[in-house]
């Protein structure tokens, strides 16, 4: 007697019956037939992509012009600056890396090559419903930690319309959120800020594009509606990275006297940050 057979698999049925059973015989010779050759599951890929490795070929290179072509501004600013924009997807992934930074309101965020601002714009929309969430019950309050979610994104950029771009993005986000006019104190005192963190610059000479060192304001809140302003060099400061590390021989330059401040400002309020945007805004 042939063993019993065993039950087949939901995802995997047996064609021909079952394998180990010894087929009926007449005259001698196996009546058993060979179960028809079945084709492999298809990829779960649109339906036109499954008829042949072609079509797939076809419509990744059509998938990649079309994204290429939304990237970037004109072939000859990718030939000459090798620039092309990160897509929105990839932006999101990316900040999703360091998700909870993007929501802390006061974590500092530098762009060396923040063009006209893409991931600016999305760490600046998180860190607002950070504030939203925090301080919505108090209209003194989100106005000024939303400025310090401000005051914590930076960016440096070569080409002068995209800097020029990026400022108007992110202050048009701020501006919105806020429901801010011009005339505002709050939206001119953004408007100051930004042309100090946002820089036209080359992030690899660390100059700016009048050949000035680099030169970065690091902002705190004090509270009751006093802000401190500390400037640092660019260059200085990634030299501090390279030497305050834990445990190396050199940790103890870290405290040099080239890693302070180039500048301290006494602390400043809403109106006196707003004095020092230009009478006229662009």
């Amino acid at each position: 007697m042939a063993p019993p057979c065993p039950k087949p698999h939901a995802s995997q049925p047996v064609a021909g019956g079952c394998p180990s059973a010894e087929a009926p015989r007449e005259g001698g010779r196996s009546t058993a037939t060979t179960p028809p050759e079945t084709n492999p599951p298809k990829t779960n890929w649109p339906n036109h992509l499954n008829a042949s490795p072609s079509n797939f070929v076809s419509f990744a290179a059509t998938f990649w012009y079309q994204t290429r072509v939304s990237l970037v501004k004109s072939k000859q600013r990718v030939a000459d600056h090798g620039e092309v924009f990160t897509p929105a997807w990839m932006v999101e992934a990316m900040l999703d890396l360091v998700k909870g930074e993007t929501e802390r309101i006061d974590s500092r965020f530098l762009e060396s090559a923040c063009g006209d601002g893409n991931f600016l714009t999305q760490i600046l929309r998180r860190k607002l419903a950070a504030v939203e969430l925090k301080y919505a019950r108090s209209d003194f309050e989100r106005q000024h930690y939303a400025l310090l979610a401000l005051m914590c994104i930076y960016g440096i950029e070569l080409l002068p319309d995209n800097i020029a771009e990026c400022r108007v993005n992110l202050l048009e986000i701020f501006a919105e959120y806020l429901n801010l006019a011009p005339a505002d104190d709050l939206y001119r005192a953004s408007f100051f800020v930004l042309s100090q963190n946002l820089v036209h610059g080359d992030a690899l000479t660390m100059r700016t594009h009048d050949a000035l060192p680099i030169t970065f304001a690091e902002w705190g809140y004090l509270g009751k509606g006093r802000f401190q302003r500390r400037d640092f060099r660019y260059d200085n400061l990634t030299q501090s990275s390279a030497f305050s590390a834990e445990g190396s021989l050199f940790a103890h330059l870290g405290k040099h006297e080239i890693f302070q401040p180039a500048k301290t400002y006494p602390p400043m309020t809403l109106g006196e940050l707003s004095a020092l945007a230009p009478e006229i805004i662009p």
